[in-house]
């Protein structure tokens, strides 16, 4: 039984030996270079082209409306509660609420997305409904807690100036922001 043990590892090790290298070298594309040689250029670090286009396809730029502003979340949720009654726009809170202990827009603390629960996160997608979010992340200029009562995020200009003018709210704006779209887990 040992016998039998040994070799079938005898023959594992022989089987998964490494092939030998080959140490033939193609003199026509081989070029040596003197020991004086030096770069004209700083070398710089290696990144793939695909990693820029992935980056670069993470983002997209939208056009997210924007009806109101302010810092506080009860006055702005009724400024909301009268857009939808009036216009008959739909509401999407995405399940977020305000915490007040956290004093933060936010998902319950039990909500089943872990990575998120009891934590703001933007609204990123295109959409025509009303929401409160945080106006940072649309525009970075903006205080840290100032909330927006968002009426959409467009993929054209002109979606998004044609839903300004039908709120008829006098501060009414439009961003164009550049919105993360990779993935978030």
């Amino acid at each position: 039984m040992k016998t039998d043990h040994l070799l079938l590892i005898f023959c594992v090790m022989v089987s998964c030996k490494p092939k030998p290298v080959s140490k033939t070298i193609d003199k026509q594309s081989a070029r040596v270079l003197s020991a004086s040689y030096r770069t004209k250029s700083a070398a710089k670090p290696y990144v793939d082209a695909g990693d820029i286009d992935e980056q670069k396809d993470d983002y997209a730029d939208y056009y997210v409306v924007v009806a109101d502003t302010g810092e506080k979340y009860n006055v702005l949720r009724d400024k909301m509660l009268d857009l939808h009654q009036s216009l008959n726009v739909p509401i999407d809170t995405m399940g977020r609420t305000y915490n007040k202990v956290k004093d933060l827009i936010a998902l319950p603390d039990n909500d089943e997305d872990e990575i998120f629960a009891g934590d703001y996160f933007q609204r990123r997608n295109i959409s025509n409904t009303l929401s409160l979010e945080y106006l940072q992340p649309y525009l970075s200029s903006s205080k840290n807690k100032t909330i927006a009562l968002v009426a959409g995020i467009y993929e054209t200009k002109m979606s998004a100036d044609s839903v300004l003018k039908s709120i008829a709210i006098p501060n009414a704006f439009t961003i164009k922001a550049h919105i993360y779209q990779g993935c978030l887990h």
